[in-house]
């Protein structure tokens, strides 16, 4: 196992704690959003900050980068849009009476979740909201989203006429132990799940698969059909709160307070794996060519062999929790509760596992091998964010 030693670049500008961090779709430009109630955006290619974007009246909970727009939501009670060019605030979303946490962007929709117990749906062009869902007897932590055509049959929407119109349904986890699912264009609530004995902190959606994973504070991860609405499977070894989770290629990765990432096989339920080494919570995961990365509440990164379970390196410098991490041109990016967001050379690491799947490919098997690491590396992954701040309360690790 190597020391991560120094990081490549320490940007230090936020004068508070980083939130989130998010890296657009064309991988040039990252967004972190702040306690100093301020975003400020980043270009991938020299590392600088290239806009900083002010007018929030409080701390920053969340963010989300296109390629051509930052959306930020905060505990002012609102969530804005910016041009990303100008640093210009093009929008202003109102309507939510308590902190928004959680945003989500999909299509021509903005979703938002907040403490005022319901999410809303937004256009994001009109500066509008388009409809509220209200049911849930706490606060909203996490979303997702799907179309009913990514997972029902013909016969199935047929019997779903009057939703016709929109075929869009939005997910919601909470504090009162549910996770629903609602209907964009009514606001109707298709089916609540039940089963989860604490807050439901992190969804991650396998719509092809008609699958949903949701982690809680009962230590458990829980598979729902998200069609009928049946609880599959329970996941139930983690020691502490399920704060994160990755699905890449049916192996489910969990983070937990308990200090610990464990792998799953989802067909199964078997656990398969489990990764140590942290000395706190692990607050946030990324999968990314074969290695797995991992953020913690010891403010340190590390990364794993997913398939060994081996620690193969620990970058050490953060003073404070890492709260998330993006991996981009083999460059890994760390924004943590100390306000900084460190850069670090993966190089060496991304070598060395590249010659590791090289000789996978070699072996036994070689066809069947290589497609299954094509379908692996091509699989689309989620990304969760931890709640604010993860440094206490039933997330954090003793």
């Amino acid at each position: 196992m190597g020391s991560g030693g120094s990081a490549l670049k320490v940007c230090a500008e936020h004068q508070g704690g980083i939130n989130w961090l998010s890296l657009s779709p064309d991988g040039q430009r990252l967004l972190t959003g702040s306690e100093d109630g301020t975003a400020r955006l980043w270009s991938t290619a020299d590392s600088q900050c290239h806009g900083h974007l002010r007018g929030h009246e409080s701390y920053i909970t969340f963010c989300h980068l296109e390629n051509e727009a930052a959306f930020t939501c905060s505990a002012d009670h609102t969530i804005r849009k910016w041009d990303v060019r100008t640093g210009q605030c093009l929008a202003v979303y109102r309507g939510h009476t308590s902190i928004v946490n959680r945003i989500l962007v999909a299509k021509d929709y903005l979703f938002s979740g907040s403490y005022d117990r319901t999410a809303r749906c937004w256009s994001v062009d009109k500066e509008k909201q388009i409809q509220e869902f209200r049911g849930h007897r706490n606060c909203v932590l996490t979303l997702a989203h799907y179309s009913s055509k990514d997972v029902l049959e013909e016969e199935e929407e047929e019997e779903e006429e009057e939703e016709k119109v929109s075929r869009d349904l939005l997910v919601t986890g909470s504090t009162d132990c549910t996770v629903k699912v609602w209907w964009v264009s009514s606001g109707r609530c298709y089916q609540t799940l039940l089963g989860h004995t604490g807050a439901v902190l992190c969804l991650i959606l396998d719509a092809p698969n008609r699958e949903l994973f949701s982690g809680s504070t009962d230590y458990t991860i829980r598979t729902w059909n998200i069609v009928t609405g049946e609880q599959l499977k329970v996941f139930k070894e983690h020691q502490g709160s399920v704060i994160c989770l990755e699905l890449v290629n049916r192996h489910l990765y969990s983070g937990s307070a308990d200090r610990t990432v464990k792998c799953w096989l989802v067909d199964t339920g078997e656990r398969i794996q489990t990764y140590k080494a942290h000395k706190h919570s692990v607050s946030t995961l990324k999968y990314h060519a074969g290695i797995l990365f991992t953020g913690s509440g010891d403010a340190c990164a590390r990364a794993f062999n997913p398939r060994s379970g081996v620690l193969q390196k620990v970058f050490r410098g953060h003073k404070f929790i890492i709260n998330c991490i993006q991996v981009h041109n083999e460059l890994l990016y760390t924004a943590s509760h100390d306000g900084t967001l460190r850069i670090w050379d993966i190089r060496g690491i991304c070598k060395r596992n590249k010659r590791r799947l090289k000789k996978e490919r070699s072996g036994p098997g070689r066809g069947s091998q290589k497609g299954s690491l094509s379908r692996l590396f091509n699989n689309k992954v989620g990304c969760i964010a931890p709640l604010r701040p993860l440094s206490w309360g039933p997330f954090a690790g003793s």
